[in-house]
This record gives C-alpha cells, structure tokens and sequence, in this order.
C-alpha cells in the first residue's frame, strides 16, 4: 500500500476512534435520554458524573481513556510500512505515526462526527495516549489535577492546569533536573500541540472561570471553606 494513503487511513482510524461518542451511547442506551440536553450539555464524564451517578461517569470515563490509548496502541500492532515522508525525529517511523495518531483521536472526542462534530473537552482521551507516550508526565498531571479539584471544586480548572503540567513537567525533567529523555526535542513539540487542543476545547471553561460563573463538582470537593458569621 502507497505509504501516504495508509498515513492517511491511520489518521481516520484514529479519528473515528476518538469519535466514538461513549457519553451519549450511555445516555441513551441506559438513561433514556441525550446526555448533551442534560446538565452542562457537554459529553464528557464530568457532566456524566453529575447527571447520571458515578458508575456511568466512572463507565465513560474508562472509555474515554481507552479511545486514545487503543489508538496508539493498533498503530504499534499494524503499522507495517515506510513513513510518507523524511523520518528526521530520533524516533522510529512507528513511533511517530502513534504520535499523529494519538492526536487524531483527540480530534476526534472533541469534534466527533457521530454527534454533529461536538463532542467533550478531550482531557481523558489525551490521558489515554499520554499513558503510552508520558507516564511520568501523566503522574504528576494527575497529582495536580486531584489536588486542584479537592480544593477547589472546579474539573475545568484541573484539566486546565493538568494539561499545561504535561509538557512542562517534560520541559523542567530534561533542563533543570538533567534528565535524559530520548527524542525530547520531537516530543515536547507533540506534547505541547495536544496541551493546547485540550486548553482551546476548555476556553469556554476559562471565560466562565475568569467571570466566576463556573459551576463547582462540591461532590469532590473534600476542603472547603467557610464562610464566617
């Protein structure tokens, strides 16, 4: 196969992947009802969470993650062919083929074909390549995520800040602490576009954030504060 269109068939794979609307398959299979007239509105497993319990927010959620992490896993399994272009990363061909791929699937959470190009915020699919591309990375995003949530109560606010610890983390490893980390130079850049995917997804999050309007998860908020009398 002509090494392009097979690129090209891997970046559609990879995007109908991420399409796959898990939010409004639940919503309607189990609940009776289209997730996105419900709550926010939006098909993430936030809204889930809040509109339908912990055990379908809990379900979506795994399907979120799995979306991204399957899609950069079948490109380990199947890709068979030479890149389309001048490979010049320090990465194997196959390495960076699941990079595109990976983002592709995010694409396709946010902008999914199967519910008129809407779709969620793209942090769970993005934590599912990351598993496979950052896992160190993925740690301390998920630390900072967990703590802002606890303190705060804002999701929106933790994905937020989560996707910019990814490549930041990445940044102070290798410049401040020294460490060696192979093909940094290719994949900073990669980490940096899939950050910012997921920061534009949530701009509508930050408006809300900024103007104090934003609702609050008080659920999963453990430390709140009191107000005097």
């Amino acid at each position: 196969m002509d090494p392009l269109l097979r690129l090209l068939l891997i970046v559609v794979q990879s995007y109908l992947i991420g399409a796959i609307p898990s939010a409004l398959i639940v919503s309607k299979r189990f609940f009776g009802f289209d997730i996105r007239e419900k709550g926010s509105g939006n098909m993430g497993s936030t809204n889930v969470f809040r509109v339908m319990g912990w055990k379908a927010g809990l379900a979506v959620q795994v399907a979120d993650i799995a979306k991204g992490l399957v899609a950069v896993v079948l490109v380990a399994c199947f890709f068979e062919t030479e890149m389309p272009f001048t490979n010049r990363t320090p990465f194997e061909d196959e390495t960076v083929v699941s990079l595109i791929a990976g983002i592709s699937a995010v694409v396709g959470h946010i902008l999914s074909v199967f519910a008129g190009f809407k779709g969620g915020k793209g942090i769970n699919t993005s934590l599912g390549v990351l598993i496979a591309v950052a896992p160190v990375e993925v740690a301390v995003a998920v630390g900072v995520f967990a703590l802002l949530v606890l303190t705060s109560g804002y999701v929106s606010l933790g994905s937020i800040i989560a996707a910019m610890t990814v490549p930041s983390t990445m940044a102070f490893r290798h410049n401040i602490l020294g460490v060696e980390i192979e093909g940094y130079h290719t994949i900073i850049y990669f980490l940096v576009v899939l950050s910012s995917i997921v920061i534009y997804a949530h701009r509508s999050n930050l408006k809300r954030l900024l103007s104090g309007t934003e609702n609050r998860f008080t659920k999963l908020q453990l430390f709140k504060h009191r107000s005097r009398t």
